[in-house]
């Protein structure tokens, strides 16, 4: 493993293809030394004798003297890269053929290609930067949106390893007046109440819920919230979604089963992205190609994190409506009248019986009334009360929530002991065990194998 982390590495940090420029990237300590060997500069100048943040200019040859391409070479010495090492970026001209070259030369001269992930691994083990903000690089390079940009910057400039080192200070603080009582008890000096340390530790934990909690809307803000829009054939599914979307993406027509097939599209609501689903209308079908419709239908409503019923409200309760009805339940549901611009059929009252007033909501896809009432719906369906305040939140990741949890856990046995007046070994040693389980969030105390599996997500090259 030293071998490795002592090695010099390469890789094309561009996609391939045609473009205007193709980077190819050098670190470690031999970085300058290659690509002296292969590049040769106009005014004369070695790259080992510019200054850091410098460029220069000239060509790029091979062994035998050939030139390969004409570039521009950026030196950043260490410890101020990236990666704490000294960096070297080739500057090509964008294609596969004249990146692919330089980067087989700087092979031939002693670097070896890069693994996933590695350039940002090594500013993780050379200090630059803790775990979080190595995460936080994934969540920017796949930003989908806005926000989700905004956070993954936030988080990329450090506020969780602050907020986790300011959590992990307070439990450390608390052990100390533990250690306290048992030290300085029987000598009469005045030491912290137990009923003061359960307090502490309380207060800890109420900060780590709201953590846990806010990582459903970061996952909502990076991901989406896939919304599967349901129902029998011919109640209106199409035209919400083109009404939704603002598109005609779907094909809408008087013809029962026109879509037999899931149609997908991605609209945005407060920067949050929406992954709409207009699923073949359910019904019981001897065509082969509908049935394989329907039952993608039942696979979508299963996936889903929200469901848009479909009613249509010109017609009367149906055997089919209750089917679909009574496979959605324990979903997430908006229930949509759809059609209200027609005369009314539908028994509203027993809608009731399924669902709550206030998630019941009557449209016209084709009018457009109501539609706005609905994105509000589902807003708050997905956000609850009120939005998501990035300026002010701490927003963590999946990884992180389940550590979380485990030193909730930790927390929880800790108020025990001290409620039911153990020794203070006890809270003690829970204290300790949350105080290491928060250090593997920042990289402090994380194992090699959670290491490899964060950064084997990364692309060659970053």
């Amino acid at each position: 493993m030293e071998a490795e982390i002592n090695d010099t590495i390469v890789a094309v940090g561009t996609r391939a293809g045609e473009a205007a420029i193709g980077i190819v990237k050098l670190s470690g300590s031999r970085s300058i030394f290659i690509a002296d060997k292969i590049f040769k500069s106009k005014n004369k100048k070695k790259i080992k004798d510019i200054n850091t943040y410098s460029m220069i200019y000239g060509h790029i040859v091979d062994n035998e003297g050939h030139l390969i391409d004409e570039v521009i070479v950026t030196v950043m010495k260490n410890p101020g890269s990236y990666t704490r090492e000294d960096v070297v970026e080739i500057n090509c001209h964008g294609g596969i053929i004249a990146t692919t070259k330089t980067m087989e030369l700087c092979i031939e001269n002693g670097a070896r290609i890069a693994d996933p992930g590695e350039f940002t691994k090594r500013a993780f083990l050379n200090g630059r930067i803790d775990l979080s903000q190595a995460e936080a690089v994934i969540d920017l390079v796949r930003s989908r949106t806005e926000q989700s940009l905004r956070l993954a910057a936030k988080n990329l400039r450090g506020n969780i390893k602050e907020e986790i080192n300011r959590l992990r200070k307070n439990l450390f603080d608390i052990r100390v007046k533990l250690e306290a009582r048992v030290d300085f008890i029987e000598e009469d000096l005045e030491v912290t109440p137990y009923q003061e340390i359960t307090k502490e530790i309380i207060k800890i934990r109420a900060e780590l819920e709201e953590l846990i909690m806010n990582e459903k809307k970061g996952e909502i803000i990076k991901n989406g919230v896939k919304i599967a829009i349901i129902g029998k054939p011919n109640v209106g599914k199409s035209s919400l979604l083109n009404l939704l979307s603002r598109k005609e993406k779907a094909i809408v027509t008087p013809i029962p089963g026109t879509t037999r097939d899931a149609v997908e599209e991605i609209l945005y609501v407060e920067g949050i992205p929406l992954i709409l689903i207009d699923t073949a209308g359910i019904r019981k079908t001897r065509s082969t190609i509908e049935k394989i419709g329907v039952d993608k239908s039942l696979k979508h409503i299963d996936e889903a994190e929200l469901i848009l019923l479909v009613l249509d409200g010109n017609r009367k309760l149906e055997q089919i409506d209750l089917q679909i009805i009574n496979k959605i339940k324990g979903k997430s549901i908006i229930c949509c009248i759809n059609k209200i611009d027609l005369k009314q059929k539908l028994e509203v009252e027993r809608i009731r019986n399924y669902f709550s007033e206030k998630y019941i909501i009557k449209i016209s896809a084709l009018k457009g009334k109501g539609i706005k009432k609905l994105e509000n719906k589902i807003k708050y369906v997905i956000l609850g009360k009120g939005d998501i305040d990035l300026e002010e939140k701490i927003i963590i990741n999946s990884r992180h929530k389940e550590k979380l949890e485990e030193v909730k856990k930790s927390l929880n046995r800790a108020v025990e002991a001290v409620e039911n007046k153990m020794s203070e070994e006890f809270p003690s040693y829970d204290l300790k065990t949350a105080f290491e389980l928060l250090g593997e969030i920042i990289g402090e105390t994380a194992r090699e194998d959670i290491l490899e599996k964060i950064f084997s997500q990364f692309c060659i090259g970053k």
